[in-house]
């Protein structure tokens, strides 16, 4: 038997300004297999995105040239799926916000450990690497008049494919395989987030209102909010003719 082929490495953009915590992250993270391009300012970073092709992005916020919301916004233009995760000095819960609606991923304010960086980015790039060619009879799950494949993080309809970050798919599946019943908002944070403040609640209302605008072409699927309890999604039947 043939041994397995290696794994390559993870491709990884990493854009940061400040050359003593650029220098001491990138060393960490290719100490520990990673490939990192360090980019010292944003437009630097969008070009090498433009020329390259990586597995996940590791952008600070306040970066000379292009601002890191800029550059995340350039970046979901030109890949929906790719993991996107902020690293930033800025800690006020409305730019963990305003980070989140650029399409990112998640947000980690500095400092940060490189424990749980290192923990967060696989978390992210396990599940980009689970994504599977869906089987030829099987586009997903189906939710309404849509085709929902959580595995390639795509969302089907006959006015057009979006593409899905993965949180994004991550809370429609949690939805879809609950489809009808009341989840409490503490309940998702906790699954999905690992914590149920103020802030991570504010994380889940962004990532609601992005799910809301992928199914806004069937009426029928509903992503419906309980007033200070939670949501439910209301799949209903096809109207008869």
């Amino acid at each position: 038997m043939l041994p397995p082929a290696p794994k390559a490495p993870a491709r990884i953009l990493y854009a940061e300004d400040d050359p003593n915590l650029g220098f001491v992250t990138r060393d960490n993270l290719e100490r520990r297999g990673y490939l990192l391009t360090h980019c010292p300012d944003g437009t630097a970073a969008l070009a090498a995105f433009r020329r390259e092709v990586f597995d996940l992005c590791l952008l600070d916020v306040m970066l000379p040239g292009l601002d890191g919301f800029a550059l995340a916004r350039c970046i979901r233009e030109l890949n929906p799926q790719v993991p996107i995760l902020f690293l930033s000095a800025r800690a006020l819960g409305e730019d963990r916000i305003a980070g989140l609606r650029t399409g990112a991923d998640d947000y980690i304010t500095k400092p940060f450990s490189l424990e749980e960086l290192v923990l967060r980015m696989e978390v992210f790039l396990k599940r980009a690497a689970g994504a599977v060619p869906p089987a030829p009879a099987a586009l997903g799950t189906a939710l309404g008049s849509f085709a929902f494949d959580p595995h390639n993080l795509t969302l089907h309809h006959t006015a057009g494919t979006a593409r899905l970050t993965q949180k994004e798919a991550q809370l429609l599946a949690f939805f879809a395989q609950r489809a009808g019943q009341l989840l409490k908002r503490e309940d998702i944070l906790r699954q999905l987030w690992g914590d149920d403040d103020y802030f991570m609640g504010r994380s889940l209302d962004v990532f609601i209102s992005r799910l809301r605008k992928h199914l806004r072409h069937d009426a029928r699927v509903q992503l419906r909010s309980v007033n200070r309890v939670g949501f439910v999604l209301e799949v209903s039947e096809q109207s008869a003719a």
